[in-house]
């Protein structure tokens, strides 16, 4: 048992893995947050033309297909078993093992390379929803001359249905997949809370290590917005950028012209490992995550004051880490580009920060590739992490003019990413999440 008296253990990121609309590789990903590269393009996941849905462009993995070789350079023992188990997952599922397995290549942690009791996994994710292809046979059979029969689906439908279809839509199959793949027999969760699932997965981590319960952690999300189900939503419940934009221009966070929200998908994981564990391995270190806060808001109607929540959230954080307002380097956004979000996002910084949230460079990495639902987090934050390695902050891209209303400065790819930051991610019900991490 840990001794509760002793001081909390220092927990660094070792390893980054990530499947986005700019790629899956890390490389790949900084070349485009560099250069100011969008990867957001024409939507071809749903049948927008045919259909005459409010989803033009979209942030698409498109390199990301389930192929074995999506996964990385595997040994042969794991490329069968993730073979094998590829039939219970679905797209989000793939998508979270294959960034978990890119982050522990990252780290350098290959089998038996550590202790597995001491290794863990906590992993978020939107709520997973079916694709109608599952559901086809069954409604076949149960429809004549046109009508469906609700009656008939017990009995002659859902025999239709393959016996594993839930396996492959339960959110805690991501953790599973990736703690049974690698045999990490520590601390396991799965978070489902929206986009703020990537904060709060790594922030449960680093106080899993920071306490003394494992020593190595991996810790991110996965999910999506533009998958038939998750883009129905979005259409009924979402502020949708304009769709006559140009899609690489259509988000555009904090500009006085944003329009809304662009939809995407993705995936991201990093591996969090106790200072002095990671040192005696030589691992190189990204950066040290030192505080976390989380702070929900909302109405006796359930109405989410992502204002309050965000301000809460920010205070938190830095109280955790003991990092005074003036002495953050660079904030990285939630930055949705709806007109409501980013101006409550913007008056939170400013409360939290006071004069300091004035001048600190806000940096969106949305409007690279959208929003990837509760990824969008993990992989801003790897954003932030090699703006560290890199001494280059991404501009926020499509920001050409000023909204007096917001009062922050909107980074322009000139600013420094400086030595520490906050990510910031929060939810339409009022449920706001932030990290604080300092360079390594």
């Amino acid at each position: 048992m840990s001794d509760p008296t002793a001081q909390p253990r220092r927990v660094v990121v070792t390893g980054i893995g990530v499947v986005c609309p700019l790629g899956s590789r890390v490389d790949d990903v900084w070349s485009a947050l560099s250069s100011g590269t969008s990867g957001i393009t024409n939507c071809d996941t749903l049948p927008v033309e045919s259909a005459g849905l409010p989803m033009k462009f979209a942030g698409e993995c498109r390199q990301f297909t389930g192929d074995i070789s999506n996964f990385g350079e595997l040994e042969k023992d794991k490329q069968k078993s993730i073979r094998k188990a590829l039939k219970v997952m679905c797209r989000e599922t793939q998508m979270a093992v294959a960034a978990a397995e890119l982050a522990l290549a990252d780290a350098g942690i290959t089998a038996g390379s550590i202790d597995p009791e001491r290794a863990g996994v906590v992993l978020g994710s939107d709520y997973m929803l079916t694709v109608p292809e599952d559901y086809v046979d069954g409604i076949r059979k149960c429809t004549e001359e046109g009508q469906f029969d609700y009656t008939d689906w017990g009995t002659e439908g859902l025999d239709q249905m393959t016996p594993l279809w839930m396996l492959k839509y339960l959110p805690n199959m991501p953790a599973s997949h990736i703690a049974i793949l690698n045999d990490f027999r520590g601390p396991n969760n799965s978070l489902t809370m929206r986009e703020t699932s990537s904060n709060m997965a790594v922030g449960e981590a680093f106080t899993t290590i920071s306490r003394g319960h494992a020593d190595v952690m991996v810790a991110g999300a996965t999910g999506t917005r533009i998958l038939p189900m998750q883009a129905i939503h979005a259409m009924q419940s979402g502020e949708l950028a304009d769709q006559s934009c140009e899609p690489s221009a259509a988000c555009r966070p904090f500009d006085k012209n944003r329009t809304g929200m662009v939809a995407g998908e993705g995936a991201g994981t990093v591996v969090l490992e106790e200072y002095e564990h990671a040192k005696a391995r030589g691992a190189k270190i990204y950066g040290e995550v030192v505080g976390v806060g989380s702070s929900l808001v909302a109405d006796r109607q359930l109405r989410g004051d992502t204002e309050k929540a965000l301000a809460n959230a920010i205070a938190a954080a830095l109280r955790d880490a003991k990092l005074a307002p003036e002495n953050v380097g660079h904030i990285n956004a939630h930055g949705l580009g709806t007109k409501s979000g980013d101006q409550h996002e913007a008056a939170a910084i400013r409360t939290a920060l006071g004069d300091a949230g004035k001048t600190v460079p806000v940096t969106s990495l949305k409007s690279y590739f959208g929003n990837l639902g509760a990824a969008s987090g993990v992989v801003e934050l790897a954003g932030s992490l090699l703006a560290l390695k890199n001494g280059q902050l991404p501009k926020t891209l499509n920001y050409e003019t000023p909204d007096p209303e917001c009062g922050i400065t909107v980074a322009t790819g000139e600013q420094s990413p400086g030595k520490s930051f906050l990510k910031l991610s929060v939810t339409p019900q009022g449920q706001a999440s932030v990290l604080a991490v300092v360079a390594g």
